[in-house]
């Protein structure tokens, strides 16, 4: 059994019969992890106060070859996360982030991209970004680490640069191209130039920087929109969390 210690960010904790609790969390190191926290729910635990979802923590666990759970025995909280627990919003959307992350993130697969896309998108939730907006780059941010969405510069099939005409989804999801190469007959999702510029803009300003000069909400309605077709393209079926997310709050 080895012993390993590591900063991470909690992505669910959720009950195990009467005492213990489950914990998923993201490492740098080691990629997404999922452990035991034993006697968690016990009124004078070790883990009391520590277990916050979307927290940022020091772990320490044991790990046996072939377990599919590590044995948490350490948690310290770093960074808690109950400014976004104040609300349901605040919960639904870091539960969407975290969504994400345990769709896409790997067991033992060390993803320095990923993690500190998570925690800096948390940061700037903590701190009063948008949460509309910080939704919008991160999952923008996560289908481009995963090579699924790359920056729209230009058409893949002839090779022009996107213009005042702005793009096309076609309805295999595949990639984004021109108006001129989808044709009338092939449909798709039409893509404005304005739903472009956000894109681009997000593969060279930071949140913080985007924030200072936020897009109006229509165009973050289209990204979402865009966003959730390749999404389901890639994996052939809706985030749970994005599905909760919806259904639990008023329309936009």
């Amino acid at each position: 059994m080895q012993l390993r210690e590591a900063e991470a960010l909690l992505l669910d904790v959720v009950d195990l019969h009467d005492a213990d609790r489950i914990v998923s969390f993201l490492t740098r190191e080691h990629g997404q992890k999922r452990g035991v926290a034993r006697g968690a729910r016990r009124k004078h635990s070790r883990f009391a106060g520590q277990l916050q979802p979307l927290a940022k923590v020091r772990v320490h666990w044991f790990e046996k070859e072939g377990r599919e759970l590590v044995r948490i025995s350490n948690v310290e909280l770093l960074r808690p996360a109950h400014r976004m627990q104040q609300d349901l919003e605040g919960i639904l959307v870091g539960g969407y982030l975290a969504g994400h992350v345990i769709e896409f993130a790997q067991e033992d697969e060390p993803n320095e991209h990923l993690y500190r896309l998570l925690d800096s998108t948390l940061e700037a939730l903590i701190q009063g970004t948008s949460r509309d907006l910080a939704a919008r780059y991160f999952e923008v941010w996560v289908l481009r680490l995963q090579g699924i969405f790359p920056p729209p510069r230009e058409c893949p099939s002839c090779g022009r640069e996107f213009g005042e005409d702005g793009a096309v989804l076609p309805q295999n999801g595949d990639a984004l191209i021109c108006p001129d190469c989808a044709g009338e007959s092939r449909g798709g999702l039409r893509v404005a130039p304005e739903v472009l510029g956000f894109l681009r803009r997000s593969g060279r300003e930071n949140l913080e920087r985007l924030a200072l000069r936020p897009p109006p909400e229509r165009v973050l309605r289209r990204v979402e929109e865009l966003c959730g077709n390749i999404r389901r393209h890639f994996l052939h079926r809706e985030l749970r969390s994005y599905e909760v997310l919806k259904q639990s709050l008023p329309a936009n």
